[in-house]
């Protein structure tokens, strides 16, 4: 597990300024042009192409998407699940990774350290809509508690990372 952070280390010392700048750009407008991410960034555009091209296939860009109003498509309510389970082993984590994976409202799950489990972002149009979520997924798996937040005010939501 060492060696995977030390890689990590070690590719973040590789990445420059120019490549920072280009990933920076491209996290704010994935459809910015070549011509115009070259000028912002102070290079030609087959040097742009190129160095987005090496971005690419080393994995730094996983891929590239359209963010999308979650208001205008009837789904306004963000939700975050505390779940706690009394089983870890692994048939139960491949249920709940199934079972959640298949929900398109699940946006997010994560495993936690401390007291909780697992976190899930799911978003629904309103609290019934959470509850028809919160109906199938404890059909589909078996969980020892569930709490959910309902998010009254989004003051940062971003997918930008710090580069």
């Amino acid at each position: 597990m060492l060696g995977y952070y030390l890689t990590i280390i070690q590719f973040m010392e590789i990445l420059d300024n120019l490549d920072r700048k280009i990933l920076a750009e491209l996290q704010r407008d994935a459809e910015v042009s070549l011509d115009a991410l070259g000028e912002k960034v102070g290079l030609s555009r087959n040097a742009c192409w190129r160095r987005v091209k090496s971005l690419e296939s080393s994995g730094v860009i996983r891929r590239r998407v359209a963010l999308l109003d979650p208001d205008s498509l009837g789904l306004g309510l963000a939700v975050f699940i505390q779940v706690r389970t009394s089983r870890h082993d692994a048939e139960w984590l491949e249920a709940f990774a199934r079972a959640t994976r298949a929900m398109p409202e699940i946006l997010g799950v994560y495993r936690m350290s401390g007291d909780l489990d697992y976190l899930i972002r799911a978003r629904v149009a309103d609290v019934a809509d959470y509850d028809r979520l919160y109906q199938r997924l404890i059909a589909r798996v078996s969980l020892t508690d569930v709490s959910a937040s309902f998010v009254m005010e989004e003051i940062k939501d971003t997918n930008e990372l710090p580069v």
